[in-house]
């Protein structure tokens, strides 16, 4: 039988944005307050907007001494020019809500690799569950975005993925990012090997 869906509150996505503590991942939701939304991820980024709701982001670097010299490390911060924003937005691909749950879960993964993570078959219900809760955060009319295209077959996440566009300063990162009418947000994963 199935269980009801987890009801969004505070508790609730604590919980949910837990499964990131166990590896280098940046969790953060901000304000969405322009028409061109990259705006407002560049502020979530250089940690300029707070979370609308208040709620459990997970900074790795705050208070570190690279944060100091670049507040936006370890990304590289999209420009505020039409060119640069073009070039910045090409290393994204639109993404259909029904991948984002498996993203969520690769994501959380050792590796970043869900065919490599050997906790994975005693953890993927609860992982799933955690995502679901990250998405209910999205209305319908959400954007999702991230810089890779899956592996195997499109966006599928739970085959290897062999490649990215970086939006950090390591040669590999992967993430999502979501823009709705009133919030953006940004779950970042980094592998700095």
């Amino acid at each position: 039988m199935d269980r009801p869906p987890t009801p969004l509150d505070a508790d609730s996505w604590g919980a949910a944005v837990e499964m990131y503590d166990r590896r280098y991942t940046f969790v953060a939701v901000g304000p969405r307050t322009r028409e061109d939304w990259l705006h407002d991820v560049a502020s979530v980024m250089r940690g300029e907007a707070a979370d609308p709701r208040s709620w459990r982001t997970i900074d790795p670097d705050e208070g570190e001494e690279e944060r100091e010299e670049d507040p936006a490390y370890p990304f590289v911060t999209p420009p505020v020019d039409e060119a640069g924003s073009a070039e910045w937005r090409s290393r994204l691909r639109g993404l259909p809500r029904s991948a984002v749950v498996r993203l969520l879960v690769m994501l959380a993964t050792l590796d970043l690799d869900v065919t490599r993570d050997p906790r994975l078959p005693e953890r993927l219900a609860e992982m799933e569950e955690n995502a679901r809760v990250i998405v209910s955060r999205c209305p319908d009319r959400s954007r999702f975005f991230t810089n890779t295209g899956g592996g195997g077959a499109a966006f599928d996440f739970y085959q290897q993925i062999s490649s990215c566009s970086p939006l950090s300063q390591y040669p590999w990162d992967l993430g999502l990012l979501w823009a709705s009418d009133e919030e953006v947000g940004l779950i970042w994963s980094f592998d700095p090997r």
